[in-house]
């Protein structure tokens, strides 16, 4: 099989998106980020580009919230993330709730919540990385089975820069094996498909 070298290109997408919640002045602001990573089974990162109003929020207040919206909150979740909090009060764009910080807000219409206290910043020249200890995870009811999340019942927005037709939301495939047991039948030497 033969392999094309496309260059120094992020090859890890589609990634969820995610509304990132912070007080900034004192009023609920929220970024549309996709760039969040999973630290630790305790902590997450955020990649936000400086220009982000949020971003000062997070500093100030040591908290933020990640919110993860489902398929139909593309056109909302993809406006957050069209306007700067500068230009328009996005404050106004969901129902807000708090958490034991009480200062993390959070949207009531996404299905999934993290409250975050802030851990660190890694200052990259375009970017804040804001690694969050998650201090709590609210989930909609109707999107849990046996308990956890479902993540077919939470239907995340995926987010991708590659492709032919540019930057793009995706959804989410189906469950097909799993994790931690059907490599158990594995054989070294067996045909790969």
């Amino acid at each position: 099989m033969a392999k094309k070298d496309l260059g120094a290109k992020l090859g890890m997408y589609p990634m969820p998106t995610t509304l990132v919640g912070a007080l900034v002045g004192g009023k609920p602001n929220y970024a549309t980020i996709a760039h969040v990573g999973i630290m630790d089974l305790g902590h997450i990162s955020l990649g936000m580009h400086k220009s982000h109003l949020t971003n000062s929020g997070i500093k100030e207040n040591k908290a933020f919230s990640v919110n993860l919206p489902s398929e139909d909150m593309v056109e909302v979740t993809d406006h957050c993330g069209l306007v700067s909090g500068k230009k328009e009060d996005k404050s106004k764009l969901f129902r807000t709730f708090y958490g034991k910080l009480k200062k993390a807000p959070m949207i009531e219409e996404c299905p999934l919540n993290m409250e975050c206290s802030l851990a660190r910043v890694v200052d990259f020249p375009a970017h804040d990385i804001f690694i969050g200890k998650v201090e709590a995870t609210y989930v909609d009811e109707e999107a849990l089975s046996d308990g956890v999340p479902d993540f077919g019942k939470l239907r995340p927005i995926l987010f991708s820069m590659t492709g032919m037709e540019g930057p793009s939301y995706w959804k989410l495939g189906e469950r097909f094996a799993t994790a931690w047991s059907v490599g158990k039948g594995f054989k070294p030497g067996k045909a790969r498909k």
